[in-house]
Formats: C-alpha cells, structure tokens, sequence
C-alpha cells in the first residue's frame, strides 16, 4: 500500500498548498506500506530509480521546486546503507549526477483525502494522461485509464 504525504521539512502539519509554495521544506512523498517477506527493500529502491529522474535538482518534469526534489527517506542505519548502496548502483545508469538526497525519514505527514489515490481516480484529467500515465507504461505497467 503507499500513501501520498509530505516529509523533510520543518512546518508541523502542512497543507497541500503550504508544501506548493516550497517555504516548508518538505518534499511531496509517497510511504510505501510493504511486507519484506513478498518484496525485498532493495527491489523497492530499484523501482524508485526508474520511476523518476533522480538527476534533476528540485524538479521532476514540468514540475519545479524543492517540494519535487528527489528524496529518500530510510527509517533505520540498515535502510540507509541499502540506499546510499543503490544509488552508487544507479548512478551507473545515468549520464549526469544523482542529486538525490537521503536523509532520515523523520515526520511524515499524510496528504489530504483527495491525493490519495489520485491517479486511480482521474486517470483522464491532463496531467495523469500526459504524465502519470506515459511514466506507468515506461515501468511496463499498463497506465491507461
């Protein structure tokens, strides 16, 4: 299970728009709810660097600011190894330097009702179909509406 929220900043509870407006350092994030006996930490910090561009500094496409900067947060000393490991795995794949950070979770806060679960929900507003749903198919899942 995952679920949308804010993390890495210091404004106890932000709003959605607080985090827009990137004065609350947080990132946009999602927590990924997993059982490490049907998927292995490490297979989750693979799929976290072909789902973005871990290279861009405060920007994922179209989408600029620290509150979309690339950004890992581990709970524990062996997640952090097990993340640094893989992004020196990673950086094999990209052209230009990883500016991931990775740093320790922390407080995380869940996003409002209506970011959970978005995609699932308006698969056909513009920005799933043009972004959300081209990254889906990248991943080789299914992406359509």
């Amino acid at each position: 299970m995952v679920e949308n929220g804010y993390a890495g900043g210091t404004q106890p509870s932000p709003s959605y728009e607080e985090v827009c407006r990137g004065t609350t350092g947080h990132a946009e994030v999602v927590r990924v709810h997993y059982d490490p006996e049907v998927i292995a930490y490490r297979s989750l910090l693979d799929w976290f660097w072909r789902a973005h561009d871990p290279t861009t500094y405060h920007r994922q496409g179209a989408d600029v600011g620290p509150q979309y900067r690339s950004i890992l947060l581990y709970a524990d000393d062996e997640q952090r190894r097990e993340a640094v490991a893989s992004r020196e795995r990673a950086a094999e794949r990209f052209a230009d330097p990883i500016v991931t950070e990775i740093e320790p979770l922390g407080e995380f806060y869940p996003a409002e009702a209506d970011h959970q679960r978005y995609y699932e929900r308006h698969a056909r507003a513009p920005y799933c179909a043009y972004v959300i749903a081209p990254k889906l198919r990248h991943l080789g899942l299914d992406g359509s509406p």
